[in-house]
C-alpha cells in the first residue's frame, strides 16, 4: 500500500511542505529519545535544528530517510509517508534527497570523481559522459574543479566536506540533510561551508535541513530554527525571534552558560555525540 497524506497532491503542494513529524515518539528501549515531535518544513527554507550533543537531532535526520521508523506518530516527505514505506518505495523517496555526513563519508578506495560517479552508476541510465559533465559540474560548484583525480586521504577537512556536498547534490535532490556540516574545521573554513550551503541551495531552489549545535554557524546558515531539547521541539523561529526568545532554555544554550534548566537530570536519554 503506498503511504501518501489524506489530503491530494494538488493540496499537499499548495502548502509548500517538503518534510513533516507529526506527534513522533522514538525510544530505543527504555530511553526516551523523542516525544510527541512535530514539524514542518517548508520548500527551499534552510532550518537549523540545533540543541545539546546526544539530543536525537541526527535521529530526525534518520527517521526522514526511513532509516529509523518512529515508535508512534508520522514522518512524511511530502506528500509521502516514509514511516509506512516499504524497502522498494524508501529507494525512490531516498534518490530525491541528498546526505552530507558529519565525517563526509568518502569511500576511501576512490577518486573524488569516483566518489562523485558512483550514485550516478547505481541509480541512473545516464551515459559515461553525461556522468562526466555532472560530475564536474558539481565539483566547479564547491569550487574543487581539477581535485576529481584526488583520492579521499590527500584531501583537507574542509575539501571532504566539499566533495561530501558535491556528492549530495549529483542526484538533483528535492532535499539536502546536513549533520553537523562544520563540524571540526577552523572558523574560517567552516565560514567558507556555510557560504557553500546558502550558495548552492539557493542556486538549485533545494530545501535544506542542517544539524548543528555550532550557534554562529546556525545563525548564519538559518532562514529558521528548531530547538529540540528533552525529546521535543521548545522553540521554533527566525534567528531574529530566537535571539528575543524568553525560554530560559534557548537563553542558557545561546549563551553557553552553566547556569540553566539544562544541567538538571531527566528521563530523557542523552544518546552518543554523534547522534
Amino acid at each position: 500500500m503506498t503511504a501518501v497524506l489524506e489530503t491530494d497532491h494538488a493540496q499537499q503542494a499548495s502548502t509548500g511542505r517538503m518534510v513533516a513529524l507529526q506527534n513522533v515518539e522514538l525510544s530505543f528501549g527504555d530511553k526516551r529519545v523523542l516525544d510527541g515531535v512535530s514539524l514542518d518544513v517548508h520548500q527551499q527554507e534552510r532550518l537549523v535544528v540545533i540543541g545539546q550533543s546526544g539530543a536525537g537531532k541526527t535521529t530526525i535526520l534518520r527517521l526522514i530517510l526511513g532509516i529509523l521508523k518512529p515508535n508512534a506518530g508520522s514522518v512524511f516527505f511530502k506528500q509521502n509517508e516514509v514511516s509506512r514505506m516499504n524497502d522498494h518505495q524508501l529507494e525512490s523517496v531516498r534518490s530525491r534527497i541528498g546526505m552530507v555526513y558529519q565525517d563526509a563519508a568518502l569511500l576511501s578506495s576512490m577518486t573524488v570523481r569516483e566518489n562523485l560517479a558512483l550514485p550516478l552508476q547505481e541509480l541512473t541510465n545516464k551515459t559515461p559522459a553525461e556522468i562526466d559533465r555532472i560530475v564536474d559540474e558539481k565539483l566547479e560548484m564547491v569550487e574543487l574543479a581539477g581535485e576529481d583525480k584526488t583520492m579521499p586521504f590527500e584531501l583537507s577537512g574542509g575539501m571532504r566536506k566539499r566533495v561530501g556536498l558535491a556528492r549530495a547534490l549529483v542526484m538533483e535532490p528535492e532535499l539536502v540533510l546536513f549533520d553537523e556540516p562544520t563540524q571540526g574545521l577552523d572558523p574560517v573554513i567552516g565560514a567558507l561551508i556555510d557560504e557553500l550551503i546558502i550558495n548552492l541551495t539557493s542556486r538549485t531552489k533545494t530545501t535544506s535541513i542542517i544539524v548543528t549545535h555550532l550557534m554562529d554557524s546556525a545563525f548564519h546558515v538559518a532562514t529558521r530554527l528548531a530547538m529540540l531539547y528533552r525529546g521535543q521541539i521548545v522553540e521554533q523561529g527566525t534567528p531574529d525571534e530566537f535571539k528575543r526568545s524568553t525560554n530560559p532554555v534557548v537563553i542558557q544554550f545561546l549563551r553557553g552558560t552553566t547556569e540553566g534548566p539544562m544541567l538538571n537530570r531527566s528521563k530523557y536519554h542523552m544518546l552518543s555525540p554523534a547522534d
